[in-house]
């Protein structure tokens, strides 16, 4: 049975979670988290890893990348075989997967913002001064002001 559409769900995710960078770097937990999500990347796409990889060429201006090299770079065994920042940003273009950056950045405590969210978090930031400037002005206003220039 579906929920209620206007029955709010208290225990959902937040859209936009707030992050604590990690203390260290797993290296191993990090190369395995991002092949997984890459190969997550893959399941998700319309595109088959041929595809994928043609793509992947295409983005680089190189003639070809092998379907071996893009399962190479998912299989979590093959530790030797992390993908570069250049080849992984022609993947993500190829699959579609923007939320893989996101994945990348996660234990930096970063959250990525895409297209308008970025504006939002602007507005939120501004509103949050204005009510940093209203209060300070009603501290300042709140005791009257004596003018003594000018009185003689």
């Amino acid at each position: 049975m579906k929920p209620d559409p206007d029955q709010l769900d208290f225990f959902a995710a937040p859209l936009f979670p707030v992050r604590e960078a990690a203390q260290s770097i797993d290296l191993e937990r990090f190369r395995a988290r991002v092949k997984r999500a890459m190969a997550r990347a893959i399941r998700e796409c319309p595109y088959d890893r041929p595809t994928i990889a043609a793509r992947m060429a295409l983005y680089l201006g190189l003639a070809s990348i092998s379907k071996a090299t893009l399962d190479a770079y998912t299989a979590e065994s093959k530790n030797g075989h992390d993908i570069s920042l250049a080849r992984f940003k022609a993947f993500v273009r190829a699959t579609g997967a923007v939320w893989l950056w996101d994945e990348i950045v996660s234990d930096d405590g970063l959250l990525l913002l895409e297209g308008d969210e970025a504006r939002l978090a602007e507005i939120a930031r501004l509103e949050q001064e204005r009510r940093r400037l209203t209060a300070e002005l009603k501290t300042l206003t709140a005791r009257p002001v004596n003018i003594r220039r000018g009185r003689s």
